[in-house]
């Protein structure tokens, strides 16, 4: 809950200072980030829940929803990964605070989600993510819209 009022404070800080510019936000450090993290989400939601909850502020590309390796059950937390990054900062400044289904929800950005440790000839090294665009809108091949 402290991340939630500190992400707040500082929205609020932002919008009383009479000399805002985009430069000087603090979501700037981000801006090559089209990722977010959100947690707080009910053990009750899939995938398509969550994309539905968050795609009020923008087109999401991709899903990682974290779940338990053997029961499959949602830990509650999942990296998004938006169309276009100042999506990011619309779901930052609107959905961290919220409830959804009794929970409050922590929305921050992020750079996605960390590298997998695997273990590979009885050693763990470090597989990097590769996005799936397992959200994407599918591509229409062959139709000309104009």
């Amino acid at each position: 809950m402290n991340v939630v009022k500190e992400i707040q404070r500082i929205n609020q800080s932002e919008i009383n200072r009479l000399d805002y510019s985009e430069s000087a936000s603090w979501h700037q450090q981000y801006r090559n980030s089209a990722w977010i993290f959100a947690g707080g989400l009910s053990f009750d939601l899939s995938e398509g829940d969550v994309i539905c909850i968050f795609s009020q502020y923008g087109e999401i590309m991709n899903i990682e929803l974290a779940r338990d390796h053997k029961t499959g059950e949602s830990k509650g937390f999942a990296f998004l990964q938006y169309e276009d990054q100042r999506s990011t900062v619309l779901a930052v400044d609107n959905l961290n605070g919220s409830k959804v289904l009794g929970r409050t929800l922590r929305v921050d950005h992020s750079y996605g989600p960390k590298p997998r440790r695997v273990k590979r000839d009885g050693e763990y090294v470090e597989e990097p993510y590769v996005p799936t665009m397992n959200a994407a809108p599918p591509l229409l091949e062959g139709m000309c819209l104009f």
